[in-house]
């Protein structure tokens, strides 16, 4: 109950505090809008990091040579938990920036979505298929402007007890990649739910394994793997998520 107590004091302190952070960031802007762009990343990276040191949380990291530095990619990966954001994005990249497509309802936090905005993050209403349309265009813009984009296609958090149960790949996810001619990063998130959800309130240590797969160039895939990106993606996660599964 503790490390709860703790990580809820840091979110909450760190957004308070970084009112006046925003303001030195919205002005650095000004004059390099770059130079900005970094900074925030790297604050918010900082803050990820120390909320998963005072949860206990082990990370081992698999495979992130697999992730390109070049080029923007489609991040996608399965997810069980809220701390699946802390998890991955402190692994992204410095250059390309990459901001995450998160639930709508995010966007309603005040100073939360400040920073998510700053960060590329983009708000997907799930129960409107017009913005929701709205939301991919926007995102396949940014990664054909250099941004790497990370989305969860399950569409929600995972609850059903086995990890390895996933929820369907919704199919609309892969059009960013599709149409911004982008590689695919699979990443499978293992015992991610047992750092809070499964006991929830508490925060217990948990050994986390975070794996990118091999990037997947869609114009090298055959006819009917590109027609089922998402069912041919979810597929390799389920495999890491398998072999990792027994590491835990």
């Amino acid at each position: 109950m503790i490390r709860f107590i703790l990580c809820v004091i840091v979110v909450v302190g760190f957004l308070i505090l970084s009112i006046p952070i925003l303001f030195v960031e919205w002005v650095i802007g000004k004059f390099n809008p770059m130079a900005k762009e970094i900074s925030s990343l790297r604050i918010v990276q900082a803050v990820f990091r120390f909320i998963l040191w005072i949860s206990g949380v082990k990370l081992t990291v698999i495979g992130e040579e697999n992730v390109p530095t070049d080029v923007p990619v489609l991040y996608i990966g399965n997810h069980r938990s809220f701390f699946d954001v802390p998890i991955t994005y402190p692994r992204c990249p410095i250059l390309p920036i990459s901001g995450y497509i998160a639930k709508k309802e995010m966007e309603k936090v005040p100073l939360l979505s400040t920073w998510m905005k700053r960060l590329h993050c983009l708000f997907l209403d799930r129960n409107d298929l017009k913005q929701g349309l709205k939301t991919i265009l926007t995102a396949i813009e940014k990664v054909k402007s250099g941004i790497s984009i990370c989305i969860f296609p399950e569409g929600t958090r995972n609850k059903n007890e086995d990890e390895l149960d996933m929820l369907p790949f919704h199919e609309g996810s892969f059009k960013i990649a599709a149409k911004a001619n982008c590689p695919i990063i699979p990443m499978a998130i293992s015992g991610s739910a047992d750092i809070w959800e499964n006991h929830f309130p508490r925060v217990k240590k948990t050994h986390i394994i975070l794996e990118y797969g091999k990037p997947i160039y869609i114009d090298q895939l055959e006819k009917e793997d590109k027609k089922h990106l998402g069912a041919y993606t979810q597929n390799i996660i389920h495999e890491m998520l398998v072999k990792n599964k027994a590491q835990l």
